[in-house]
């Protein structure tokens, strides 16, 4: 952001405070950052494209000036509810848009509302502290609910799905995969063998028996994060996405991404810095980089002491900032 707007804002404080866009449904992460970062022009069309809360879009519009708008995109229901309530007076005024959808196809829905061409794009990645904070949406180890953990409770694909009709092979592959876990083989033997599974102590209890320990804590973490990933498809949308980003994106438009394990980021960091998920640069004759993005953020932004201590779920967010330059740019 630059400019009068930020002038403003930062000399009423307004951006200062850590926790000032929080709600009971979820705690914003790095919520100036993401407004600094992602603003080039104050009455830009930006997109929130995982809109949890609505707190990044209730930062983003107190920034953009009375052209500016905001689409927020998010498949959860419970997520559109919040954000529909909270920004009512910006969805009369036309500034906020909510719609339902996967943002990996972030094109399709800004398509179906006649916008081509956006002045930046946000991704907060992961888990709302509202889906796990809620019981009966199956996403943490620390409850007895369903095994679900569904973002779009209308999908098909299930974590009871997963761990009551999936081979032992492909259980373990999963976990290996998406939860980096070193002993998912244990686990992924113990799941079947006690089979049907139909609650998250069931799951949790079964981790705790293959993995005890000091190691249990971070067992049940990559557990539950890998089905999760999977349920969700979390990694091919995130690709996608990014992929469409570079399509959708002004010049000088920018990508803001929050991540928070070591999957998402490489992938965001490899995609800034080459153009594809490798890491393959591509040089032209004279040696110098061929990518549509400059990397803003050389290393990712993490959150201060005072930020995490008010909301230790931040304590792994991982922020990365990219630009759009050109199709074929060329960069030392």
């Amino acid at each position: 952001m630059s400019g009068e707007k930020q002038d403003e804002l930062n000399a009423r404080g307004e951006l200062e405070h850590p926790h000032r866009f929080a709600s009971d449904y979820h705690a914003p992460v790095l919520c100036k950052t993401v407004v600094n970062e992602l603003i080039t022009s104050a009455n830009g069309i930006y997109v929130d494209a995982t809109l949890g809360g609505a707190g990044h879009a209730a930062a983003i519009l107190e920034a953009l000036d009375s052209k500016g708008r905001v689409i927020g995109i998010d498949r959860d229901d419970d997520a559109l509810s919040e954000a529909e309530s909270r920004l009512a007076e910006e969805i009369a005024s036309g500034r906020f848009v909510p719609k339902k959808g996967n943002f990996e196809c972030v094109a399709a829905i800004l398509q179906a509302i006649d916008i081509s061409e956006i002045d930046g794009l946000f991704l907060d990645l992961g888990v709302s502290s509202h889906q796990l904070d809620v019981p009966e949406r199956g996403f943490s180890h620390r409850f007895n609910a369903p095994l679900d953990m569904r973002m779009n409770t209308g999908d098909a694909l299930s974590a009871a799905s997963i761990v009551n009709e999936w081979d032992e092979r492909e259980i373990t592959i999963l976990l290996k995969k998406f939860g980096e876990e070193p002993r998912s083989r244990r686990i992924a033997k113990n799941i079947v063998a006690n089979r049907p599974l139909s609650t998250t102590k069931e799951l949790a209890d079964l981790v705790r028996q293959s993995v005890p320990g000091s190691q249990t804590s971070k067992a049940l973490s990559r557990t539950f994060q890998a089905i999760r990933m999977a349920v969700n498809g979390e990694l091919d949308a995130l690709e996608r996405v990014l992929e469409s980003s570079s399509e959708l994106l002004r010049l000088g438009g920018r990508v803001v991404v929050i991540s928070y394990h070591s999957l998402e980021d490489r992938r965001v960091k490899r995609y800034f810095r080459s153009g594809n998920f490798q890491g393959y640069v591509q040089r032209d004759i004279y040696g110098k980089k061929i990518s549509p993005w400059r990397e803003v953020t050389k290393k990712p932004i993490i959150p201060d002491e005072a930020e995490i201590a008010g909301n230790p779920r931040a304590r792994s967010a991982r922020l990365r900032v990219a630009e759009r330059i050109s199709e074929h740019a060329s960069e030392r």
